[in-house]
């Protein structure tokens, strides 16, 4: 059974073969995530990860992890800081800040940081696990 203020943490990235097929697979072709001559000019001076790639950790944490198997995703918010980009090491942290055990119900603060622990993204996920929560 989680618990208010445990914590999971993990590490992950991206190759830009993981945004270029995130990108066929959503249908997000902005140049900015793909074409390199064209992120060259942007504001970032490079290409950028999908905010909703680098999210999607949120997702593989929370059904298959922490809590795990079970989860029932019901509802996310997510602000985005500062962009992510491929081959770096980003780290997802999760801290359980609410839990409703007569609906089996939880709320998680999501959180993703760069290699500098600078926010690149943070939010709050509600989850449903009636055999974990």
């Amino acid at each position: 059974m989680i618990e208010v203020g445990q914590e999971y943490s993990i590490s992950y990235s991206f190759t830009q073969t993981d945004v270029d097929n995130f990108a066929k697979l959503c249908g997000d072709t902005n140049p900015i995530h793909i074409n390199p001559e064209y992120a060259k000019k942007s504001i970032f001076g490079r290409l950028i990860i999908h905010g909703y790639l680098g999210a999607s950790i949120f997702s593989k944490v929370l059904g298959t992890i922490f809590p795990g198997e079970g989860t029932i995703y019901l509802s996310q918010t997510i602000k985005f800081y500062n962009p992510m980009f491929t081959d770096e090491i980003y780290t997802a942290k999760f801290e359980v800040l609410e839990v409703m055990r007569e609906k089996h119900r939880a709320k998680i603060k999501t959180t993703v940081l760069n290699d500098k622990e600078e926010i690149i993204q943070i939010g709050e996920a509600l989850i449903m696990n009636k055999e974990k929560i």
